[in-house]
Parts: structure tokens; sequence; C-alpha cells
């Protein structure tokens, strides 16, 4: 994981796209020196810096859901070599050891600055180039989007880090020291308010998967009311912006995620995949799904997915105390959570039936395990590879966002218009009054298992207190937790910095605790 290979060569694993699409499927390895010659080439190396997003969404999985309350894992007696370090992640033991493994969740860090690398590369040289304005304009808009996107994730997960905002074309300038939380996050502010001008609005769906107005407002709006001192009103303003653009909730809760509704009229911003033989494939649902022996009764597919590694199943697995979170009638319910059942030997399962969590009785003698449905839509032609786009930013997501952007202002008679909105569609009665507790519980349930719940328990000061209440509840299932797991602190409100990024570079300093 060394940062200086991100730095000087990220930019050269390029993709081609069309203007008006985006794809992400790679055609040729060059080198920087022959490229960037027109506006098509500098597009390819800014199509590359959209890749990394899809780590970001994976890693996710393990830092954002399985840390927060939603979500656990399935002990695997037998998977004891690079799993123990996702798990580590969900039990609050992981160090910056834990993030040496080559598919640890812990490559978040250098998966960000790689994309960072690619997006200075793209700005240090348009800003030389001859390219007409309006091409430097799409260019640069997109380019300070991701890395904005890219520093944000990083300020969340890390806090203060090296703010790079140049190519790098030499050791000298590759190692820098650690900026604080303050000075990241008003970086992220600048890049996007730099870029919301060069950005387009989008008004016809589905959208090409581009950056856009919409996306830099909801993530302006995050970046105001994450950063240590709040900037309610501005973040107020940018999410007033976004309800007057063409977003809209689909009718139905199930079919925003459905890989034939991609970039809907409801999605913001999302992660692109493709299912096909070129590598753009997603395959969260074959790790979702628990060990099978037998996955074509739930995904259609023969396949293996009892395997001892990352690419197993088992993982991200709803918690009772998540099932039993939802309202009666939570139409998200059945959407988003189901139950596989039937008979277990060596901790695998053998499927029997696929059950609705509502209302779910086991039947005795037999075992069940909850699963993540909403990413689930077979039939499948090839094991582990789905065309499920992951979701990003949704438009009921800012309008929760807002919500309790609102309640946070003291305006909670007009967070209660935007909240109902949501609920609604969820077949559940209006509230009589907005408050910071039912604004989360509404995020928790409509935004469950995007990879928000994380971020959205720290910048709500909820997190500790959720957190240690889950380990106690999980301690009193699963003798395996040892007493020093789910010791939450400040201290765990951020990950370590990896310790390979310590040994590249002496001018890092280690977050407390680690």
């Amino acid at each position: 994981m060394k940062k200086l290979s991100y730095i000087l060569l990220a930019a050269l694993s390029l993709a081609s796209c069309k203007r008006d699409t985006l794809d992400l499927v790679p055609q040729t390895n060059q080198s920087s020196a022959t490229f960037f010659k027109n506006a098509a080439e500098y597009n390819q190396v800014l199509t590359g810096a959209y890749t990394n997003l899809r780590g970001i969404a994976f890693m996710g999985i393990y830092m954002d859901e399985m840390r927060s309350d939603n979500t656990f894992f399935t002990l695997y007696s037998a998977d004891r070599g690079t799993s123990t370090s996702a798990e580590a992640y969900a039990e609050f033991i992981d160090n910056n050891i834990s993030s040496q493994e080559p598919n640890s969740p812990g490559n978040r860090y250098g998966n960000d600055y790689s994309g960072i690398a690619t997006v200075n590369t793209v700005l240090t040289r348009l800003a030389k180039s001859s390219l007409a304005q309006a091409d430097k304009d799409q260019i640069s808009g997109e380019a300070l989007f991701l890395r904005a996107f890219y520093y944000y994730d990083l300020v969340q997960h890390y806090g203060g880090v090296p703010l790079q905002l140049e190519e790098v074309t030499d050791i000298s300038g590759a190692f820098l020291p650690r900026n604080s939380a303050d000075d990241v996050y008003a970086q992220v502010v600048k890049d996007l308010t730099a870029a919301i001008p060069l950005l387009p609005v989008a008004k016809t769906f589905p959208q090409t998967g581009r950056a856009t107005q919409g996306a830099a407002k909801v993530l302006l709006a995050y970046a105001y009311m994450s950063k240590p001192t709040k900037e309610y009103d501005k973040a107020e303003a940018a999410l007033l912006d976004v309800t007057k653009m063409s977003y809209s909730l689909l009718p139905d809760y199930a079919s925003v995620f459905d890989p034939n509704n991609k970039n809907n009229q409801e999605s913001i911003f999302e992660v692109q995949y493709k299912i096909g033989n070129d590598n753009q494939q997603s395959d969260f649902i074959w790790r979702f799904i628990p060990k099978t022996t037998n996955t074509e009764f739930i995904l259609g597919l023969h396949g293996t997915n009892a395997r001892g590694s990352l690419s197993s199943g088992g993982w991200n697995v709803p918690t009772q105390e998540m099932v039993d979170s939802y309202e009666p009638g939570d139409l998200r319910l059945p959407a988003s959570i189901a139950v596989a059942e039937g008979t277990v030997a060596s901790e695998v399962l053998t499927t029997t039936a696929v059950k609705s969590p509502v209302n779910y009785k086991p039947t005795p003698g037999l075992g069940y395990y909850y699963f993540i449905k909403k990413y689930l839509h077979p039939p499948y032609q090839v094991e582990y590879n789905t065309n499920d786009n992951w979701p990003v930013f949704r438009y009921s997501g800012a309008l929760l966002l807002l919500a309790e952007c609102l309640v946070d202002e003291g305006k909670s008679g007009e967070a209660l218009t935007y909240l109902n909105q949501v609920r609604k569609r969820a077949g559940l009665p209006d509230l009589a009054q907005a408050t910071k507790q039912n604004v989360s519980d509404e995020m928790r349930h409509e935004l469950a298992f995007e990879n928000h719940r994380w971020t959205d328990l720290v910048r709500n000061n909820m997190a500790i207190d959720v957190l240690n209440a889950k380990g106690v509840r999980l301690k009193a299932l699963y003798g395996f937790l040892l007493p020093s797991t789910f010791n939450v602190t400040p201290n765990r409100l951020i990950y370590a910095i990896p310790f390979r990024e310590l040994q590249i570079n002496n001018k890092l300093t280690q977050n407390p605790g680690y």
C-alpha cells in the first residue's frame, strides 16, 4: 500500500468513456507523457478516477455498515485467515495492522489517495492545456467533485490527513505531514464550491452516472454538518436547492434498487457497475447471503459462496435488533431483508425456504439467517457477477438530511414535511413532531445497508452509546466475543492510519488510541 505508487501510477490506468455515458471498461494503458492531448483523453483519465468509488463501496460494507448497529457477521470457524481483519472492524478491536491483508477493508486509505492522485494529475495538466473552455469546465467540475468526495471519505474515517493538491512528479513532493480535520473539511468545501457552477443539473433520467450539481450539493451539505464547527444554515441552503431540482421519490421503495432502474429519478449519485466479462461487475449479494450449499435456491444459479475469505457468504448480516426496530407496517422491511431457512451442517446452510422477516417465527429443527435483500435481483448467469449499482446519495436521503439539519437549527416544524414525505412512501403514518431521534431512526431504515449508518451515528454524537449497547447484546449471544471487544470510546470514532503508510512516510503520526 505504497502511497508513492498511488500518486505516480494511478493516473496511468486509463479507462475510455463516451461523453454522455460513464463507461468504466478499461481499454489501454499508456504513458502519461504521451497522453493528455485532447478532451477525450482527459476524460479517459477522469473516468479512471471514478473506478475508485467501487473500492469505497466495498470497504464501506465492513467499515460503515458492520461497524454500526445495523449488521454483524456470521462466524465460521474455518475462516481464520483474511476474514479476521474484517471481523475486527465490526468488533472494535481493529488496529493499524488490521489493514495489511491485500483484501482487507483497511485498503480504503490507499484507495482514496489513488483517486486523488488521478484527479490531481488531471487538474494540474488541465490548467496548462489549450482545451476549449467548455471542455475545461466539464473536466475540472467532475475532477473537483471527485477530489472532494475522496477527501471527505478520508476525513470521516481517519481524521486529518495530508492534503495532496498537485500532481506529484518526484519523491520530494510525495510525503507530506497531516493536515488538521478542519483543513481537510475546508478543502472539501472549497473544491465543491468551485465545482458546482461547472457541473450539470440532472434533468433527464436515467442519468449518465457522472457527477452533477445535485450530488455536489448533497456532499457539500454533509461536509457542513460533519465538520467540527457546523454550518447548518449553509447546509440547509444547499439541500433546499436540491429539492428544487428534478429529483423525486419513486412510488415503490424496492424498485429504487432494481438494476433496470439504474440512475433513476430518485438517484442523485451511485457507483456504476456492469454485468459481463470485463471485470466491471458487482457481487454484493453473493457475500450477503449465508454460506450455502445450494445458492440456486436464493440466487437462481448454482455456485459456491462457502469459501474461506471475504468472498464468502455470511457478511453484513442484519441483527435481530435491526429487524425488530422497524415499525409495524414499514414496507421497507420486507424489501430490505429476507430470511434463509434450512438445515445446517458444518456451519453451512442447505436452504429450503426464503421467507419474509415480517412476523417471522423460526421453524423448529431448522436453522435460519437474515440477509440483505435489497440487492437481490436474480436470476444470474455467472457466479459473483451481478449488475447492481451501489447507491451513494438518494433523494430520500437528501430529504432526511434536510430534516436533520432543520431540527439541529431549531426548526422542527419545517423538518416535519420532509420527514413525513419519506415515511408516506414507506407506508407509515405521519409523525406529529420531528426530533433528532426520530429523524435518525428514519434515516436508519430508509438508508439501511447503503453504508451510511456508522457516519450518521458519529455525526449525531450517538455512536458511542449505540455501539456499546450493541456490544452488550451481542456478547450475551456469542461466546466468541472477547471482553476487549466493543469498548467504544471517542478514539474509536475514527480508524487507525494503516501501519505501512507510517512506515513509508515518517511525517505521519498515528491517531490516538492506536
